[in-house]
């Protein structure tokens, strides 16, 4: 793995004021934990070793939705020259996850930063062609100008932070 598309990715994110936190697998709980504001929702990851810890809801109800602070999502790949995480969906629909809470945490394995969106655009029509189906392109905390001043929040969360698995 290269580190020019870690640099570039770290760079990207501080620029939209999203916080990357770096750490390994074995690390990974003590990294995540002052990173949940309860109540807290997640999507089971993807990764071998790591797992959410059971104060993360995993099969949230409306209700659960509705209420959480944080949300906790697998990221597929990270796009290094735009700061952005591509949330695949799975056959339960668990990507909107991200979008619920007021922050949204998201798990991206260090290997699976890519450096642009023509490779995340290829690796995307791959995983269209293999059956994975959706996915969602963010990048750093939702926000509108739609009515005039900038206002973030409107559409998804309003802080976003990136936990980057350096051992995947």
């Amino acid at each position: 793995m290269s580190v020019e598309p870690i640099t570039t990715f770290e760079s990207s994110l501080d620029e939209i004021d999203v916080e990357l936190v770096r750490t390994t697998s074995d690390q990974f709980e003590s990294a995540l934990a002052p990173l949940l504001d309860a109540p807290a929702i997640g999507a089971p990851l993807p990764f071998e070793g790591v797992s959410l810890p059971e104060a993360v809801e995993t099969n949230p109800t409306i209700s659960d939705l509705e209420g959480a602070k944080t949300g906790v999502t697998g990221a597929g790949y990270g796009i290094a020259d735009y700061g952005s995480v591509v949330i695949q969906g799975g056959a339960d629909g668990e990507e909107p996850v991200s979008l619920y809470a007021e922050e949204h945490v998201a798990v991206v394995a260090a290997s699976d930063v890519l450096p642009d969106m023509d490779t995340a655009f290829d690796r995307l029509a791959e995983d269209i062609r293999s059956g994975t189906g959706q996915a969602i392109i963010a990048t750093g905390p939702s926000a509108t100008a739609d009515m005039g001043a900038l206002v973030k929040g409107a559409h998804g969360p309003m802080d976003v932070t990136v936990v980057l698995l350096e051992d995947m």
